[in-house]
């Protein structure tokens, strides 16, 4: 099962990106963009989607996708960690993310050097 460990070290072997706490969590930042969040209780973590893009994969997966009410108007989801299938999840998840958050050159010249291993470390 991922966990909020994952979280972070997939996270930070993402080109550019620092760690900088913020309500009093772990967030996660490219060019000074968030595109990570974990809260407290470390079960689930925020990322960037399109409005669009969250009311089609809440709808498909419920049990993985939610928004609190707080969070209800902003371009964000949560995703329960324990409803992911694996590490390689995780991965495209944050990715994607990052992707929305990160300048356009950084996405495009990580785009062509290709993903790293999402499990190196973890085995």
């Amino acid at each position: 099962m991922v966990d909020a460990d994952d979280v972070r070290r997939i996270a930070l072997s993402l080109p550019e990106t620092v760690e900088k706490e913020a309500w009093s969590m772990p967030t996660f930042r490219v060019a000074g963009r968030m595109f990570v969040t974990v809260p407290d209780d470390q079960t689930s973590f925020a990322v960037r989607c399109p409005k669009h893009d969250r009311a089609e994969l809440i709808a498909a997966e419920p049990e993985k996708f939610w928004v609190p009410p707080h969070e209800a108007s902003s371009a964000w989801v949560r995703v329960r960690l324990g409803a992911l299938e694996d590490v390689a999840e995780l991965y495209d998840v944050l990715v994607d993310s990052w992707r929305q958050a990160a300048p356009d050159q950084l996405a495009e010249s990580f785009r062509a050097s290709g993903p790293a291993d999402p499990d190196e470390g973890h085995r």
